[in-house]
């Protein structure tokens, strides 16, 4: 403004300055990410038992469903598959005892849910336990939350985890082509988004491992939602607290409303997409956007599935009597799509 000032006659000041107040008052606000939630250190709010304090106040028959070692299954704990800005991200392996298959064997990430914030990959050992002992090897991993990092960190650490296995099929006598991501809640997000960006290197870690293929071949998503922005969403209500996807984001819907749309694996759905099975609640906010996202993938003949518990809470893959339904459902369509037996 001193410049208009200066070099302009007196004339023209009061019009260039109009001018200049105009343009001013329209620019769109930028929006900086919001730093709040950035502790650093794990959010520790959300575990197995916790949610069987909440669910067993509506359910008082369910039980817990702990870990289970077995002679039948082998386990190797606390294995680093990456390393990014100075974070290690760790899973543990559970894998048959029985050697190798011909053709080998189908291979599961398993991914722990909790709000993109919560959790730990320690939460699913007995479903992995279980799951090994039925012929697939099963890896539960970390990955970084959103008190550490903002989307999309979660899913480059989940590709690389996902690389990690495909690396290592040798060693457990896998088959890379028959790997699938399993995800419950927030997970269940995460690995539905797996598997419809298989082919876009957008979600790809820069630093990552290029040679080895992240794709998945077949998803399990349990009560995962597939759009954090369909009317059926709970997401991104902040009038209360700050949303759990908000926190991920660092933007409230409002302000970035084409990053939670790109965000959403509705979104990215379609022709290349993997199997999936949907093993759901009665908690319908929890799979937003399911049946639409299904319609496309029938469009394009991608099989899928849906089981569904009557009266369940949203954590029911934790306890029985649900466990083991879960478990049978889980072993049934990757014998489908996988022709384990």
């Amino acid at each position: 403004m001193l410049l208009i000032m200066k070099i302009f006659p007196a004339g023209k000041r009061m019009k260039l300055f109009c001018l200049f107040l105009g343009f001013y008052l329209l620019a769109p606000v930028v929006k900086a990410q919001m730093t709040a939630g950035l502790t650093g250190k794990p959010d520790t709010s959300f575990t197995n038992y916790s949610a069987f304090k909440s669910a067993k106040k509506k359910y008082p028959q369910i039980r817990l469903v702990e870990e289970q070692p077995s002679a039948d299954v082998k386990e190797e704990r606390n294995i680093v598959y990456f390393r990014t800005g100075g974070i290690e991200l760790r899973l543990d392996a559970f894998y048959p005892a029985g050697g190798r298959k011909a053709g080998g064997i189908p291979a599961v990430l398993i991914i722990h849910g909790g709000g993109w914030r919560s959790g730990n990959r320690s939460q699913h050992i007995p479903l992995a336990q279980r799951l090994a002992a039925t012929g697939v090897a099963c890896f539960t991993a970390d990955y970084r939350l959103s008190t550490v990092a903002r989307y999309p960190a979660a899913v480059y650490d989940l590709k690389e985890a996902v690389r990690w296995i495909r690396k290592n099929s040798r060693k457990y006598h896998i088959n890379p082509e028959k790997i699938a991501a399993l995800g419950f809640s927030a997970g269940g997000e995460l690995a539905a988004f797996l598997g419809v960006t298989n082919a876009d290197k957008r979600f790809e870690n820069p630093d990552g491992n290029k040679k080895v293929p992240a794709g998945v071949n077949a998803v399990v998503d349990i009560d995962g939602t597939l759009s954090f922005v369909h009317p059926e969403s709970g997401e991104g209500d902040d009038t209360k607290s700050i949303s759990a996807a908000t926190y991920w984001f660092g933007y409230k819907k409002a302000e970035k409303p084409e990053l939670w749309k790109d965000a959403s694996p509705l979104t990215h759905a379609g022709k290349p997409s993997p199997p999936f099975l949907f093993i759901n609640s009665s908690v319908d906010r929890m799979h937003a956007g399911r049946d639409d996202f299904r319609k496309i993938l029938q469009s394009f003949n991608v099989y899928s599935e849906v089981q569904s518990f009557p009266d369940s809470p949203h954590t029911f893959c934790l306890f029985e009597p649900w466990f083991d339904p879960t478990l049978n459902y889980i072993s049934s369509f990757l014998d489908k799509v996988f022709g384990m037996k």
